[in-house]
Protein backbone atom coordinates (compact mmCIF):
# COMPACT_ATOMS: atom_id res chain seq x y z
CA UNK A 1 0.00 0.00 0.00
CA UNK A 2 1.45 3.42 -0.91
CA UNK A 3 2.08 5.90 1.85
CA UNK A 4 -0.96 8.02 2.59
CA UNK A 5 -1.25 11.48 4.05
CA UNK A 6 -4.06 10.96 6.53
CA UNK A 7 -5.01 14.64 7.06
CA UNK A 8 -3.72 17.71 8.78
CA UNK A 9 -4.08 18.12 12.51
CA UNK A 10 -5.95 21.37 11.90
CA UNK A 11 -8.50 19.68 9.62
CA UNK A 12 -8.92 16.33 11.37
CA UNK A 13 -12.41 15.01 12.01
CA UNK A 14 -13.73 17.15 14.87
CA UNK A 15 -16.72 14.90 15.39
CA UNK A 16 -14.49 11.89 15.86
CA UNK A 17 -12.46 13.75 18.50
CA UNK A 18 -15.44 14.87 20.52
CA UNK A 19 -17.02 11.42 20.63
CA UNK A 20 -13.90 9.71 21.95
CA UNK A 21 -12.96 9.68 25.60
CA UNK A 22 -9.76 11.58 26.20
CA UNK A 23 -6.99 9.08 26.87
CA UNK A 24 -4.57 9.59 29.74
CA UNK A 25 -1.19 10.26 28.13
CA UNK A 26 2.28 9.84 29.64
CA UNK A 27 5.19 11.73 28.12
CA UNK A 28 8.88 10.84 28.48
CA UNK A 29 11.44 13.14 26.88
CA UNK A 30 10.67 16.80 27.56
CA UNK A 31 13.53 18.11 25.44
CA UNK A 32 13.44 20.72 22.70
CA UNK A 33 10.74 18.87 20.74
CA UNK A 34 8.97 17.16 23.61
CA UNK A 35 8.19 20.33 25.56
CA UNK A 36 5.95 21.73 22.85
CA UNK A 37 4.38 18.38 22.03
CA UNK A 38 3.46 17.67 25.64
CA UNK A 39 2.10 21.19 26.12
CA UNK A 40 -0.19 20.73 23.12
CA UNK A 41 -1.42 17.35 24.35
CA UNK A 42 -2.30 18.92 27.69
CA UNK A 43 -3.89 21.97 26.08
CA UNK A 44 -6.15 19.72 23.97
CA UNK A 45 -7.66 18.23 27.11
CA UNK A 46 -5.77 14.98 27.63
CA UNK A 47 -4.78 14.16 31.22
CA UNK A 48 -0.99 14.33 31.06
CA UNK A 49 1.62 12.59 33.20
CA UNK A 50 5.21 13.79 32.77
CA UNK A 51 8.58 12.69 34.05
CA UNK A 52 11.74 14.72 34.65
CA UNK A 53 15.21 13.75 33.51
CA UNK A 54 18.13 16.16 34.04
CA UNK A 55 16.19 19.38 33.61
CA UNK A 56 13.02 19.81 35.67
CA UNK A 57 12.06 23.19 34.21
CA UNK A 58 9.88 21.86 31.34
CA UNK A 59 8.07 19.50 33.71
CA UNK A 60 7.47 22.26 36.24
CA UNK A 61 5.87 24.37 33.49
CA UNK A 62 3.52 21.50 32.65
CA UNK A 63 2.72 20.82 36.31
CA UNK A 64 1.68 24.45 36.69
CA UNK A 65 -0.80 23.93 33.85
CA UNK A 66 -2.40 20.83 35.35
CA UNK A 67 -0.14 17.89 34.48
CA UNK A 68 0.96 15.38 37.10
CA UNK A 69 4.32 13.73 37.68
CA UNK A 70 5.48 10.12 37.63
CA UNK A 71 8.74 9.10 39.28
CA UNK A 72 9.45 6.15 36.94
CA UNK A 73 8.29 4.78 33.56
CA UNK A 74 6.62 1.90 35.41
CA UNK A 75 4.59 4.29 37.56
CA UNK A 76 3.62 6.23 34.44
CA UNK A 77 2.46 3.03 32.74
CA UNK A 78 0.32 2.18 35.74
CA UNK A 79 -1.51 5.49 35.33
CA UNK A 80 -1.71 5.97 31.54
CA UNK A 81 -3.38 4.43 28.49
CA UNK A 82 -0.78 5.78 26.07
CA UNK A 83 2.85 6.79 26.58
CA UNK A 84 4.70 9.03 24.13
CA UNK A 85 8.49 8.68 23.96
CA UNK A 86 10.58 11.53 22.57
CA UNK A 87 14.07 10.47 23.62
CA UNK A 88 17.35 10.39 21.71
CA UNK A 89 17.36 6.93 20.12
CA UNK A 90 17.08 3.18 20.49
CA UNK A 91 19.26 2.73 23.62
CA UNK A 92 17.15 5.27 25.50
CA UNK A 93 13.91 3.70 24.26
CA UNK A 94 15.03 0.25 25.42
CA UNK A 95 16.00 1.67 28.79
CA UNK A 96 12.63 3.28 29.54
CA UNK A 97 10.68 0.33 28.15
CA UNK A 98 12.64 -2.73 29.33
CA UNK A 99 14.88 -1.32 32.05
CA UNK A 100 14.43 -1.53 35.80
CA UNK A 101 11.04 0.03 36.60
CA UNK A 102 10.43 0.29 32.86
CA UNK A 103 7.09 0.53 31.08
CA UNK A 104 6.90 -3.20 30.38
CA UNK A 105 7.29 -3.99 34.08
CA UNK A 106 3.83 -2.57 34.77
CA UNK A 107 2.12 -5.59 33.22
CA UNK A 108 -0.60 -3.35 31.77
CA UNK A 109 -2.10 -3.35 28.28
CA UNK A 110 -1.25 0.01 26.74
CA UNK A 111 0.17 1.74 23.65
CA UNK A 112 3.63 3.26 23.26
CA UNK A 113 4.16 5.94 20.62
CA UNK A 114 7.89 6.18 19.89
CA UNK A 115 8.60 9.63 18.42
CA UNK A 116 12.35 9.17 18.78
CA UNK A 117 14.68 8.65 15.82
CA UNK A 118 15.41 4.99 16.40
CA UNK A 119 17.02 2.06 14.58
CA UNK A 120 14.20 0.37 12.60
CA UNK A 121 15.57 -3.12 13.29
CA UNK A 122 15.46 -2.46 17.03
CA UNK A 123 11.93 -1.08 16.70
CA UNK A 124 10.55 -4.15 14.93
CA UNK A 125 12.22 -6.54 17.35
CA UNK A 126 10.94 -4.61 20.35
CA UNK A 127 7.43 -4.39 18.91
CA UNK A 128 7.23 -8.18 18.61
CA UNK A 129 8.42 -8.68 22.19
CA UNK A 130 5.95 -6.13 23.55
CA UNK A 131 3.04 -7.54 21.57
CA UNK A 132 3.40 -10.77 23.53
CA UNK A 133 2.78 -8.71 26.67
CA UNK A 134 -0.23 -6.88 25.28
CA UNK A 135 1.68 -3.67 24.60
CA UNK A 136 1.37 -2.03 21.19
CA UNK A 137 4.40 -0.15 19.88
CA UNK A 138 3.86 2.46 17.16
CA UNK A 139 6.80 4.30 15.65
CA UNK A 140 5.98 7.94 14.95
CA UNK A 141 9.18 9.95 14.38
CA UNK A 142 9.01 13.65 13.67
CA UNK A 143 9.90 16.16 11.02
CA UNK A 144 10.38 19.94 11.37
CA UNK A 145 11.63 21.96 14.33
CA UNK A 146 10.96 22.73 18.02
CA UNK A 147 9.08 25.84 16.89
CA UNK A 148 6.71 23.57 14.94
CA UNK A 149 6.37 21.33 18.00
CA UNK A 150 5.21 24.32 20.01
CA UNK A 151 2.87 25.40 17.21
CA UNK A 152 1.42 21.90 16.77
CA UNK A 153 2.53 21.69 13.13
CA UNK A 154 5.03 18.82 13.11
CA UNK A 155 5.24 16.20 10.37
CA UNK A 156 4.73 12.72 11.84
CA UNK A 157 5.72 9.53 9.99
CA UNK A 158 3.72 6.67 11.50
CA UNK A 159 4.38 2.95 11.28
CA UNK A 160 1.71 0.57 12.56
CA UNK A 161 -1.57 -1.17 11.87
CA UNK A 162 -4.52 0.91 10.69
CA UNK A 163 -6.64 0.16 13.75
CA UNK A 164 -3.82 1.00 16.17
CA UNK A 165 -3.12 4.30 14.45
CA UNK A 166 -6.81 5.23 14.43
CA UNK A 167 -6.93 4.64 18.18
CA UNK A 168 -4.11 7.07 18.95
CA UNK A 169 -4.76 9.50 16.10
CA UNK A 170 -6.37 12.16 18.37
CA UNK A 171 -3.11 12.33 20.32
CA UNK A 172 -1.01 12.73 17.18
CA UNK A 173 -3.35 15.49 16.01
CA UNK A 174 -2.49 17.49 19.12
CA UNK A 175 1.01 18.24 17.82
CA UNK A 176 0.94 17.33 14.11
CA UNK A 177 0.29 19.38 11.02
CA UNK A 178 0.67 16.30 8.83
CA UNK A 179 0.35 12.62 9.72
CA UNK A 180 1.73 10.24 7.09
CA UNK A 181 1.07 6.51 7.42
CA UNK A 182 4.23 4.88 6.08
CA UNK A 183 3.21 1.23 6.49
CA UNK A 184 3.73 -1.40 9.21
CA UNK A 185 5.69 -0.90 12.41
CA UNK A 186 9.29 0.09 11.67
CA UNK A 187 8.61 1.95 8.43
CA UNK A 188 8.16 5.23 10.25
CA UNK A 189 11.67 5.01 11.65
CA UNK A 190 13.01 3.94 8.25
CA UNK A 191 11.43 6.95 6.58
CA UNK A 192 12.79 9.22 9.32
CA UNK A 193 16.33 7.99 8.64
CA UNK A 194 15.88 8.78 4.95
CA UNK A 195 14.47 12.19 5.81
CA UNK A 196 17.44 12.93 8.07
CA UNK A 197 19.85 11.60 5.45
CA UNK A 198 18.58 14.34 3.14
CA UNK A 199 18.68 17.08 5.76
CA UNK A 200 22.10 16.16 7.19
CA UNK A 201 23.34 15.78 3.60
CA UNK A 202 22.19 19.31 2.86
CA UNK A 203 23.95 20.54 6.00
CA UNK A 204 27.23 18.94 4.89
CA UNK A 205 26.84 20.32 1.36
CA UNK A 206 26.02 23.84 2.52
CA UNK A 207 28.99 23.82 4.89
CA UNK A 208 31.49 22.75 2.24
CA UNK A 209 30.04 25.06 -0.41
CA UNK A 210 30.28 28.04 1.94
CA UNK A 211 33.86 27.14 2.80
CA UNK A 212 34.88 26.80 -0.86
CA UNK A 213 33.12 30.03 -1.75
CA UNK A 214 34.85 31.88 1.09
CA UNK A 215 38.22 30.54 -0.08
CA UNK A 216 37.44 32.12 -3.45
CA UNK A 217 36.41 35.41 -1.86
CA UNK A 218 32.62 34.92 -1.98
CA UNK A 219 30.87 36.01 1.20
CA UNK A 220 27.89 34.05 2.63
CA UNK A 221 25.62 36.99 1.78
CA UNK A 222 26.52 36.62 -1.90
CA UNK A 223 25.99 32.87 -1.76
CA UNK A 224 22.57 33.41 -0.20
CA UNK A 225 21.54 36.05 -2.75
CA UNK A 226 21.95 33.45 -5.49
CA UNK A 227 20.37 30.46 -3.75
CA UNK A 228 17.47 32.09 -1.87
CA UNK A 229 14.30 32.13 -3.94
CA UNK A 230 15.82 29.84 -6.57
CA UNK A 231 15.34 26.14 -7.26
CA UNK A 232 17.78 25.12 -4.52
CA UNK A 233 15.95 27.05 -1.80
CA UNK A 234 13.93 25.11 0.79
CA UNK A 235 12.77 25.32 4.41
CA UNK A 236 15.89 23.56 5.69
CA UNK A 237 18.10 25.97 3.78
CA UNK A 238 16.31 28.91 5.36
CA UNK A 239 16.70 27.71 8.95
CA UNK A 240 20.33 26.76 8.28
CA UNK A 241 21.06 30.24 6.96
CA UNK A 242 19.36 31.95 9.86
CA UNK A 243 22.46 30.83 11.76
CA UNK A 244 24.93 31.54 8.95
CA UNK A 245 23.71 35.09 8.31
CA UNK A 246 21.92 36.15 11.49
CA UNK A 247 23.73 33.97 14.06
CA UNK A 248 20.37 32.96 15.50
CA UNK A 249 21.17 30.07 17.89
CA UNK A 250 17.52 28.99 17.92
CA UNK A 251 17.28 28.62 14.14
CA UNK A 252 17.56 24.81 14.19
CA UNK A 253 18.06 23.29 17.63
CA UNK A 254 19.25 19.83 16.61
CA UNK A 255 22.64 18.75 17.92
CA UNK A 256 25.45 17.65 15.62
CA UNK A 257 25.91 14.54 17.79
CA UNK A 258 22.31 13.55 16.99
CA UNK A 259 22.97 14.02 13.29
CA UNK A 260 25.98 11.72 13.64
CA UNK A 261 23.85 9.19 15.53
CA UNK A 262 21.21 9.19 12.80
CA UNK A 263 23.78 8.77 10.04
CA UNK A 264 25.24 5.86 12.00
CA UNK A 265 21.78 4.26 12.10
CA UNK A 266 21.53 4.81 8.35
CA UNK A 267 24.89 3.10 7.81
CA UNK A 268 23.74 0.10 9.87
CA UNK A 269 20.50 -0.03 7.89
CA UNK A 270 22.38 0.04 4.57
CA UNK A 271 24.74 -2.70 5.78
CA UNK A 272 21.80 -4.86 6.86
CA UNK A 273 20.26 -4.44 3.41
CA UNK A 274 23.58 -5.29 1.75
CA UNK A 275 23.76 -2.10 -0.29
CA UNK A 276 26.49 0.48 -0.91
CA UNK A 277 25.78 3.88 0.65
CA UNK A 278 28.79 6.04 -0.33
CA UNK A 279 27.07 9.43 -0.06
CA UNK A 280 25.70 8.48 3.36
CA UNK A 281 29.21 7.49 4.45
CA UNK A 282 30.56 10.87 3.35
CA UNK A 283 27.84 12.74 5.25
CA UNK A 284 28.45 10.63 8.35
CA UNK A 285 32.16 11.41 8.17
CA UNK A 286 31.46 15.16 8.10
CA UNK A 287 29.50 14.84 11.32
CA UNK A 288 32.00 12.40 12.86
CA UNK A 289 34.82 14.91 12.38
CA UNK A 290 32.84 17.60 14.19
CA UNK A 291 31.87 15.28 17.05
CA UNK A 292 35.46 14.06 17.47
CA UNK A 293 36.61 17.68 17.60
CA UNK A 294 34.34 18.31 20.58
CA UNK A 295 31.58 20.07 18.65
CA UNK A 296 28.85 17.49 19.15
CA UNK A 297 26.67 19.74 21.29
CA UNK A 298 26.67 22.48 18.65
CA UNK A 299 23.55 22.69 16.51
CA UNK A 300 23.57 21.41 12.93
CA UNK A 301 23.86 24.82 11.19
CA UNK A 302 27.05 25.38 13.20
CA UNK A 303 28.67 22.62 11.16
CA UNK A 304 29.40 25.42 8.70
CA UNK A 305 31.63 27.09 11.31
CA UNK A 306 33.47 23.86 12.02
CA UNK A 307 34.17 23.17 8.33
CA UNK A 308 35.38 26.75 7.88
CA UNK A 309 37.66 26.59 10.91
CA UNK A 310 39.04 23.20 9.84
CA UNK A 311 40.11 24.91 6.63
CA UNK A 312 41.67 27.90 8.43
CA UNK A 313 38.79 30.28 7.83
CA UNK A 314 36.82 32.35 10.35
Amino acid sequence: MPAAILATGAHADDERKTTMTKQAVGFIGLGFMGQGMAANILAKGHPLVGMAHRNRAPLETLLAKGATEAKSPREMAERCDVIVLCVTGSPEVLDVVEGTDGIAASGRVLTIIDCSTSDPSVTTTLAAKLAAKGITLIDAPLGRTPADAAAGTLDVMVGGADADIARIRPILDCFAGRVIHTGPTGTGHTMKLLNNFLSMGYAALYSEALMLGRKAGLMPETFDSVIRGGRMDCGFYQTFFRWVLERDPNAHKFAIRNGFKDMSYLAAFANAEGVANPVGAAVRNSFALAVNAGRGEDYVPMLSDFVAEANRLK
